[in-house]
């Protein structure tokens, strides 16, 4: 089968060691199928892994890739939940053995992909294939940070710092869906732009005050927005942490955290049962993802180069 692989990782040149082409069949232990899959998209991980972040040497070439939907032997048409983990009755991201597709096991950058049967999820027939795809990590990142971690109800506020990434146009449109006042920030004024025709209600630039203080903020960019978050809540808010691309050590101004009963929460992916309401809160509201370029799969190392040079606005999808 045709598959894209990680077979060499290079800090400073990602790319470097991308390969595509044929790649053994997958066999699936007891307990696990094949997906053949219809469509797959890329996420910032892709690019950690080719870097060396999160993988071991001695597990490559492994199949890039997170997310897919696809057909399995049966015909059922299914996403594929990312999250590979034996729970015993607890949350799944919270196991000791969690671990995400492309790091342990092969990816889904591939024609096929053997999964565990529990990662299987029924698609919606309102749901593209290519919509399915987004939603395993960057949907289910968003669910998560603002209905799990935060709590948010409808009628509350909430700033999404970064506009344009996967997670952060998820959240805009899961935010305004539930009813959530939603105010996002970028550099860019076509983000900005964009993140208003999504359905934002304010866009400001990165740092500028905010003409309401809110009560979540989801934080992704890290260092650089990381004051900025704090001084934007509500006396007894919540910052909701899922990744610091900026950098990881912010200012810690714990004056403001405690003085203010701030509430500082971190947040990793999102379970099978997260993912199941998040497909059926989109089947029922109508919100789609939005995809930037849908790539065969064999031009996948120029969607790789499109991730890279960050000119994008919503996902890119693979198409074997």
């Amino acid at each position: 089968m045709f598959a894209i692989t990680a077979a060499a990782t290079t800090p400073d040149d990602p790319l470097a060691g991308l390969v595509l082409g044929e790649y053994q069949e997958p066999e699936p232990p007891p307990g696990w199928e094949v997906v053949e899959v219809r469509a797959a998209s890329l996420n910032h991980h892709d690019l950690w892994t080719l870097r060396g972040v999160g993988i071991d040497r001695d597990r490559l070439p492994i199949v890039l890739g997170c997310d897919a939907a696809g057909i399995t032997a049966d015909g059922r048409e299914v996403v594929v939940h990312a999250v590979v983990a034996d729970p015993d009755g607890v949350d799944e991201t919270l196991a000791p053995d969690r671990s995400i597709l492309s790091e342990h096991y092969d990816g889904t950058f591939a024609d096929r992909v053997a999964v565990p049967t529990r990662n299987l999820v029924d698609k919606p027939a309102g749901l593209t294939f290519e919509e399915a795809a987004c939603l395993p990590t960057a949907w289910l990142t968003a669910y998560r940070m603002l209905f799990t971690r935060a709590q948010l109800r409808p009628g509350q506020r909430v700033l999404v710092q970064g506009a344009g990434g996967g997670v952060a146009s998820a959240a805009v449109l899961l935010a305004r869906a539930a009813g959530l006042h939603v105010t996002v920030t970028s550099r860019d004024q076509d983000k900005l732009d964009r993140a208003l025709a999504l359905g934002a209600h304010a866009a400001v630039a990165s740092g500028e005050r905010l003409a309401n203080r809110v009560d979540a903020v989801l934080e992704t960019v890290g260092e650089a927005t990381w004051s900025h978050s704090l001084k934007a809540l509500e006396p007894g808010g919540v910052v909701v942490v899922a990744g610091a691309t900026s950098g990881f050590n912010p200012p810690a101004d714990l004056g403001r955290v405690f003085f203010r009963q701030l509430e500082i929460v971190g947040s990793t992916m999102g379970t099978r049962d997260e993912l199941v309401r998040l497909t059926r809160m989109l089947d029922a509201t109508g919100v789609r993802p939005p995809i930037d370029e849908v790539f065969a799969l064999a031009d996948g190392r120029e969607a790789f180069q499109r991730m890279l040079d960050g000119q994008l606005f919503g996902k890119l999808v693979l198409r074997p």
